[in-house]
């Protein structure tokens, strides 16, 4: 008989409010996103003031110059009205909505109006289709996309975190955003990664530069290989890759 299967539970902890937007950024293919919302923590020098533990996943405990941090921390400062989530747990498909709900629980007692998630996708494409593209709920595509240059993502499929965030956004007051873009197998995709962060600034105006990114990445590149293969090592538990139009 095969050992019973148990929901991992997630706890966050915080000690001062959240903005009204939080953007986030997961270990995925590609690790996109992370590098994106690592680098914008990194430029704009936001302060840690939580983070996510977790029970019945095998986890990561990161460490730099021989000190050990939290998997997933939230970072902001003062004066800043954005929140951003670095998730460098790799979460699987199974156990993405109880994370999602997890998050989601304390987006709604903390007054967060909305979340963005910023996603690399590992799908065929040309020289032509290296954009960023939004999949979005009517209330935040009215709010942040109204005029803007973003394309909307036009038939797909999402699973995991990201589908449990947008579909909790359905059907309550919460505005959801994935903004994603074609991603390569090389980690991290750099070029994917400043796409973001420029898709970041053009949303939200907060004053990054993508400039510097190539250079941040160079700088932690190692680190996101070791944990590329951490990623390799659940391969099983990886998203089938979905065909988006």
């Amino acid at each position: 008989m095969s050992a019973p299967q148990h929901t991992p539970g997630f706890t966050i902890t915080h000690e001062t409010a959240p903005s009204e937007t939080l953007l986030a950024g997961f270990s995925a293919y590609g690790l996109a996103g992370l590098t994106a919302a690592d680098y914008i923590v990194d430029h704009l020098d936001l302060q840690e003031m939580g983070h996510l533990s977790v029970e019945g996943l095998p986890t990561v405990t990161p460490f730099e110059s021989g000190r050990p941090r939290h998997h997933t921390r939230l970072f902001s400062r003062e004066n800043l009205d954005v929140t951003v989530l670095v998730g460098e747990l790799f979460v699987p498909v199974g156990a993405g909505r109880t994370f999602a709900n997890a998050i989601l629980d304390w987006t709604e007692a903390n007054g967060v109006l909305e979340i963005a998630i910023l996603s690399g996708i590992p799908i065929p494409h040309g020289p032509d289709e290296h954009v960023t593209y939004y999949i979005a709920t009517d209330d935040y595509r009215e709010r942040r996309l109204r005029g803007g240059s973003i394309p909307a993502m036009g038939r797909g499929f999402l699973d995991g975190t990201n589908a449990a965030l947008i579909e909790r956004g359905l059907d309550s007051p919460l505005g959801v955003c994935t903004f994603v873009t074609p991603v390569h197998a090389q980690v991290p995709d750099i070029q994917a990664s400043i796409r973001l962060v420029e898709t970041v600034e053009e949303v939200y105006n907060i004053g990054i530069d993508a400039g510097p990114l190539e250079a941040f990445a160079a700088e932690v590149e190692q680190y996101y290989a070791e944990l590329a293969e951490r990623m390799e090592e659940h391969n099983e538990e990886l998203p089938e890759d979905r065909m988006y139009m």
